[in-house]
């Protein structure tokens, strides 16, 4: 090996190349752990509504380990998503030594077959209000379908000015809304948006009219509904479907 000059060459450039990589790698490393990139600041993008500010406060002094360059950004955000009423967190570094979190809340839309609640974008989380909020019935998977038929027939009863205060749906898909006035509606598996429709067309003409309180409609009918009053008695009824 020693008589050969190009062999040596290539061995000499090779010892070269791994010389300046470790050069390069020990320089790197002194620079990125220079105090002057030490974390100094941790920004939020605004005020948190629900969140406890003193566990925001713990995680920053319990979990942002390392500098600027160094945190890690993927535990440090887990970390915040497990506190409640936190949805969603994105952290973003600012040169040279600030980070800035923004934490997205939990907006409740009702509560959850009354354990839990869930958000306006149909998920459920654990958490607690002081707000009346409307009562959502359902299976597990259901949430977001419950949440997003809530929006469909509270913009079908605008015109009667009523609100849904509670929406079922029950393991064989049939749907139930309760009113700000107390009545009941029972929608059913099938058409249950075009019964109720014909039902807020109708209403104005016939049950509005009704000068007792009516408890529970059933509008599970081809051409009609029943109604009743309290006590079980019925004002109106045609064939069922």
């Amino acid at each position: 090996m020693w008589d050969k000059p190009q062999a040596l060459r290539q061995l000499a450039n090779t010892l070269f190349g791994i010389s300046l990589l470790l050069l390069l790698f020990g320089t790197v490393h002194y620079v990125i752990h220079l105090p002057v990139f030490a974390l100094n600041a941790v920004q939020l993008t605004t005020a948190p509504k629900r969140v406890d500010p003193a566990q925001i406060g713990e995680i920053v002094r319990t979990q942002l380990n390392g500098n600027f360059f160094t945190v890690d950004l993927e535990t440090t955000r887990k970390a915040f998503e497990k506190l409640p009423w936190v949805r969603k967190v994105s952290i973003r570094r600012h040169f040279p030594w600030r980070l800035e979190i923004e934490l997205e809340e939990h907006e409740a839309l009702a509560t959850w077959n009354d354990t839990e609640l869930v958000n306006t974008h149909g998920e459920v989380f654990a958490g607690e209000t002081g707000q009346v909020l409307p009562r959502f019935i359902g299976q597990d998977d259901s949430a977001a379908e419950v949440a997003r038929m809530y929006k469909v027939f509270g913009d079908q009863l605008l015109p009667l000015k009523h609100e849904v205060v509670q929406i079922s749906l029950s393991p064989r898909r049939a749907w139930q809304l309760r009113l700000d006035n107390g009545m009941t509606l029972e929608l059913g598996r099938e058409q249950a948006q075009a019964r109720l429709s014909r039902f807020i067309a109708v209403y104005p003409y016939s049950l509005a009219r009704v000068q007792h309180s009516v408890s529970y409609v059933d509008l599970r009918y081809n051409n009609g509904f029943a109604a009743y009053m309290p006590g079980g008695l019925a004002i109106g009824k045609s064939n069922q479907s």
